[in-house]
């Protein structure tokens, strides 16, 4: 028997406000435990929640890049539950009636083929605090208590990890370029949980599902479900049944591990909170915040094809991270020319980024000192050889290519009676050859080019080296 794996996904993002969904507490990763903190957040009696404007804002833009159906009537309603971390024994959410609904966003395969992955809801709601496990004892941190959050829920539109995962970055991707959050996986500020269930191949029954809590990087997104999947068929292969319930991943075994049955909606005793009415939303200000929306990675693609005349190759690599693509725009701003910028960030600085394991927030290389490299190239002041040399330093040192350039004394020989004289040096060292290119070896010229550069230590400008050494051989 075949089996495919059926899986939807429940995304919480971190809205990128100063302060928390329903006071004014500051939202702040890293302050000390238990310091942003108010009655409203640790949900003391007589404490009122205030609905915080912007994060309101930033959930309809956010559902409008994921072309979702913005409602003007939505319905806050308390999800009961007790945990240590959830002082009030409720968390505010929405329930029946979400933000938005029956969105979709689209995501390129490895085989370059696009899959639309359908959005069911969308719908705002308040983060608990932080369990804090120290050996044998358990602490509190309920900074995070209030922080606003969208849950974003898919319909289970994927059948395989890495669609998962790919569906994961490209979601992370149009958070910032939105503008709505910075969905940093290592702060919290993306998690993920992960509905999971396999059938038969071509079967239209699906089979019972189990749901991964709170998966917190795209690779271990895509390691879970590999062994969720596997575990599923396994099970079933050997008679037996898939209990649903709610599991957890171990990264450090790869292994998912049982933590309680699931719970249904009924077990969460949802209704209104007394406490918010009904969220209004008037036409006019979706449609203001329609207008002012950013622009978004399908448009950056386009304007990168068309204004920079860059190849589909690399305006999708520039495209799939928006500080990359930032990045690139603000080095061509400094001066470089677009394609060949393109190419030393895409194959020499990200390369370098990734043997350090730095990000590109990291890079001691700035667009600025980048450009500036590129122009040394194209002004012919360096070679690329050398350009190779020197991006390295730069990146290992924090200096631009123009200081490097005259403290090493790395500038290219343009000067043509100084560079004749070390072409005749390499000529007369090499007679055989020189009489081979003469018989019709042309191929040689090659052989000699790379001796004039080593002769040089790569300073020789190779396009005049070229030209002299026809000159005098001939041909």
């Amino acid at each position: 028997m075949t089996y495919e794996a059926v899986i939807g996904l429940e995304i919480h993002v971190q809205m990128d406000t100063c302060t928390k969904l329903f006071c004014s507490c500051k939202v702040e990763f890293g302050a000390q435990p238990n310091t942003n903190v108010c009655p409203v957040c640790l949900g003391m009696p007589g404490s009122l929640p205030v609905l915080n404007r912007k994060a309101v804002e930033y959930a309809v833009r956010a559902a409008i890049a994921l072309n979702c159906t913005v409602h003007k009537k939505s319905i806050f309603a308390r999800k009961n539950y007790f945990y240590p971390d959830l002082p009030k024994g409720y968390q505010i959410s929405q329930y029946e009636k979400p933000l938005a609904t029956g969105g979709w966003l689209e995501i390129e395969l490895p085989e370059k083929t696009l899959k639309r992955i359908r959005i069911r809801r969308l719908h705002i709601e308040e983060d608990a605090g932080k369990n804090v496990h120290e050996g044998e004892k358990s602490f509190v941190d309920l900074n995070r208590a209030g922080t606003p959050l969208m849950e974003i829920v898919t319909e289970p539109d994927m059948s395989s990890p890495e669609e998962a995962r790919i569906f994961l970055e490209t979601l992370r991707n149009l958070m910032r370029y939105t503008g709505v959050s910075k969905a940093d996986m290592e702060k919290g500020q993306l998690r993920c949980d992960i509905n999971v269930s396999v059938k038969p191949k071509g079967s239209k029954i699906l089979g019972t599902r189990t749901e991964i809590k709170n998966v917190n990087s795209f690779r271990f997104v895509q390691k879970a479900l590999e062994y969720e999947i596997e575990r599923q068929i396994k099970v079933i292969s050997k008679g037996g049944e898939v209990i649903q319930e709610t599991r957890t991943f171990d990264p450090s075994t790869g292994k998912t591990y049982s933590m309680r049955s699931k719970e249904e909606a009924e077990d969460y005793r949802y209704f209104p909170d007394p406490d918010l009415l009904p969220l209004i939303l008037k036409e006019e200000w979706i449609e203001e915040i329609r207008k002012s929306m950013p622009e978004l990675p399908h448009q950056r693609l386009e304007r990168f094809l068309t204004d920079y005349s860059l190849g589909e190759y690399e305006a999708r690599i520039l495209v799939q991270n928006k500080d990359l693509g930032d990045f690139f725009e603000n080095a061509v701003k400094e001066g470089g020319e677009p394609k060949t910028v393109a190419n030393w960030l895409i194959n020499d600085l990200l390369g370098l980024l990734r043997e350090n394991q730095k990000s590109l927030e990291e890079s001691p290389v700035t667009p600025s000192s980048l450009a500036e490299l590129v122009n040394l190239i194209k002004e012919g002041v360096i070679s690329t050889k050398i350009g190779k040399e020197i991006i390295k330093e730069m990146f290992e040192t924090g200096k631009r290519a123009s200081q490097i350039v005259e403290e090493r004394g790395l500038r290219q020989i343009t000067d043509k009676s100084a560079l004749e004289e070390v072409v005749i040096k390499v000529i007369e060292r090499f007679p055989a050859e020189v009489e081979r290119y003469k018989n019709g070896e042309t191929k040689l010229l090659g052989f000699f080019v790379g001796q004039i550069m080593k002769e040089t230590r790569g300073k020789a400008n190779p396009k005049l080296a070229n030209q002299i050494l026809r000159e005098i051989l001939g041909g």
